[in-house]
């Protein structure tokens, strides 16, 4: 609980002191960059400093233009380090009530995150439409399958919206299988234990290759892929390998 309540103070000095400069920087030049790293950045010194270590595979991989990157979700703490694993800046979908924090919320929007409201189905539709025009414009995305966090860490069914947006965008579609972030901060748990989080960048599926009707089949190969690249314990129970 020490380290929970660290985090918490922690994150807030940090809002309250670098985001208001950093929000009126970015709302001025409309250089992104500096907002979102110094968010990034912060976290993840946040992690080290309470014993998180992040073990970063597959970088060579990662396509070098516009793609979707697609990850297992087990835990608030496997965010930041997938993130900071992606070696370039990228939007997120994030569930809506997040853009109700101050100063966090806000810069959220600077960064061009979009809100989704993951239990009003014609509200995600028009999130996920809006992400894919804005892929199709040229920015990279990280979304999570899953719609939301797994309770035991092991991969639950797709959604079939990623596989959606790939399709109808025409980019890449790249796998982060990541785990040991639900051993480090269990759901709806504030407690972090030390420990090490692995993400991987699997190989890129060619999304242009599947048509809508095949939309299906994308999501099976991606749901597949990443449940193979995971360890047994994070693997969907009846999965090949799955312990």
């Amino acid at each position: 609980m020490l380290r929970g309540a660290f985090i918490c103070v922690f994150v807030t000095l940090y809002i309250l002191v670098a985001g208001p400069p950093l929000l009126i920087y970015t709302f001025i030049t409309r250089h992104i960059d500096p907002l979102y790293w110094a968010g990034v950045g912060g976290v993840m010194f946040l992690m080290r400093c309470v014993g998180v270590r992040v073990h970063v595979k597959g970088l060579e991989r990662v396509p070098p233009g516009t793609c979707i990157f697609a990850a297992n979700h087990t835990s608030s703490a496997d965010a930041p380090a997938v993130v900071w694993s992606i070696p370039r800046r990228i939007a997120v979908l994030l569930k809506r009530s997040l853009f109700d924090y101050p100063i966090a919320g806000q810069a959220f929007h600077l960064a061009q995150f979009i809100p989704v409201d993951r239990f009003n189905r014609d509200s995600a539709i028009v999130s996920m439409e809006k992400a894919t025009e804005a892929i199709r414009a040229g920015q990279s995305f990280l979304i999570y399958p899953e719609g939301t966090r797994s309770s035991d860490g092991r991969l639950q069914e797709l959604k079939k919206g990623t596989a959606v947006m790939a399709i109808k965008a025409g980019v890449p579609l790249v796998p982060i299988a990541c785990s040991g972030a639900h051993r480090v901060m269990q759901k709806r748990k504030l407690n972090i234990k030390p420990g090490e989080i692995v993400v991987e960048f699997l190989v890129p599926i060619d999304a242009s290759q599947y048509t809508f009707e095949e939309r299906d089949a994308l999501t099976r190969r991606l749901h597949d892929e990443l449940a193979a690249a995971l360890p047994p314990d994070q693997r969907p129970m009846g999965f090949p390998g799955a312990a």
